[in-house]
């Protein structure tokens, strides 16, 4: 039988896989149908993804994936940079280093981001990308910060979606190779720095804008027109006589007749 939790799943694997991208409806009868399940278990699946932060819902539109903002793509990374920072320094503090079935976990889930990165499908290849840092909690022995960071990881993964990242999976693949090296190696610090740079330059490759006047397009769009200097300069033209010629026909190009077609 469909639980609730199984939904909430699908649901974070199908953002962190990018195919549901910020804005996607989430219909209560449309999921019922698809998972065989009442509507009850439905709402309290999409519910507990709200308490989350990757649905919400309106009175009008109903259920839907986030839309993050600016502020809110900076804090998530922040969060991100925090936890994942914290894990590694606190593999430090402990002395005792990354045991060998840790590395191993890692390495082969490092074996199979980099088969998606060489593949045609671009879910599996988004999920295994994101879904690492999901692995190294875990392999570093704290499933309940893992839940955490598999939640602002779709997050981030939707803020990408959002502001057309143009970080390169490749890249992103590389960096996760040497981290794990630098941790099997016991270089903890470095590990460290390789995440905060990593997370810093999938950051820097959003295409976020600089905050901006939110009237400013309005208001060019209803500033005066300059019709006075127009006419100004019409007048104040000198006008020079000639002797009569027969009249004919306005040509198309004639100001008199642009301007009458602007007005």
């Amino acid at each position: 039988m469909t639980t609730a939790a199984d939904i909430s799943n699908r649901i974070i694997e199908a953002v962190m896989a990018q195919k549901l991208p910020p804005g996607s409806r989430l219909g209560e009868q449309p999921l019922a149908m698809l998972f065989d399940c009442s509507r009850t278990i439905v709402r309290e699946a999409l519910t507990r993804l709200a308490a989350r932060g990757i649905v919400t819902v309106s009175a009008r539109r109903g259920w839907y994936v986030i839309e993050p903002s600016q502020d809110e793509a900076r804090e998530a990374f922040e969060a991100r940079r925090v936890i994942e920072l914290g894990l590694i320094r606190q593999v430090a503090e402990s002395g005792k280093g990354v045991n060998k079935e840790a590395i191993r976990q890692l390495k082969s889930h490092l074996n199979r981001e980099k088969a998606a990165v060489k593949g045609a499908d671009v879910g599996a290849r988004s999920f295994l990308l994101g879904d690492f840092h999901v692995c190294l909690a875990e392999c570093l022995g704290n499933t309940l910060l893992a839940d955490a960071l598999r939640d602002f990881t779709a997050r981030t993964t939707l803020i990408a979606m959002l502001y057309q990242s143009s970080h390169d999976a490749a890249q992103s693949c590389q960096d996760h190779v040497e981290i794990v090296r630098a941790l099997e190696l016991g270089e903890i610090s470095r590990a460290e720095a390789l995440m905060a740079a990593h997370i810093g330059t999938v950051q820097a490759a959003l295409r976020v804008q600089a905050p901006s006047d939110p009237l400013a397009q309005l208001r060019d769009a209803l500033a005066p027109v300059a019709k006075a200097q127009v006419l100004h300069t019409s007048l104040a033209t000198p006008a020079i006589k000639h002797s009569p010629k027969p009249r004919s026909p306005k040509s198309a190009d004639d100001s008199s007749t642009y301007l009458g077609a602007l007005l």
